[in-house]
């Protein structure tokens, strides 16, 4: 289970589909157990029509960012790179929500992990976050040793 103390990163997604493809939360599940995992990897997809659907329980980790699941949250907008205006409204809604309960947690893209070179959401969170009023915060600062004697 999840830990919501150690949630660190809230990343966004993309389902690398077809924009025009109308998939959604179980088609993704099919296709995440086909990869042999225990269903749907993110914890909310975000439809073309701008429909919310529940993933994994938030408590339940993920399967969305390689070496960071047990300290991230996952949110896939379905399609590839022409995102909806109802998906992006959605996409704040999700973000907000979750910046209630977990407010020091970095809000970023998952293209933004230094082990990959996915492009994936296929747009800069950041720049996005800014311009919705949402703050994307840098990862927390490795705590400093101790030096006192």
């Amino acid at each position: 289970m999840l830990n919501p103390a150690d949630i660190q990163f809230l990343v966004v997604h993309c389902s690398a589909t077809p924009d025009n493809d109308p998939i959604g939360a179980s088609q993704i599940h099919d296709m995440h157990q086909g990869f042999g995992w225990h269903g749907i990897g993110y914890h909310r997809v975000i439809n073309r029509d701008g429909i919310i659907e529940q993933g994994r329980p938030d408590y339940w980790q993920g399967a969305h960012v390689y070496g960071h699941n047990e300290i991230s949250l996952g949110v896939c907008l379905i399609g590839c790179t022409q995102f909806t205006d109802k998906q992006f409204d959605a996409l704040e809604q999700v973000l907000r929500a979750w910046r209630e309960t977990y407010p020091t947690a970095s809000i970023c893209g998952h293209r933004d992990f230094s082990y990959t070179d996915k492009t994936c959401p296929n747009f800069d969170v950041a720049l996005w976050c800014e311009k919705r009023g949402l703050t994307p915060f840098d990862p927390p600062a490795a705590e400093q040793p101790n030096t006192d004697v």
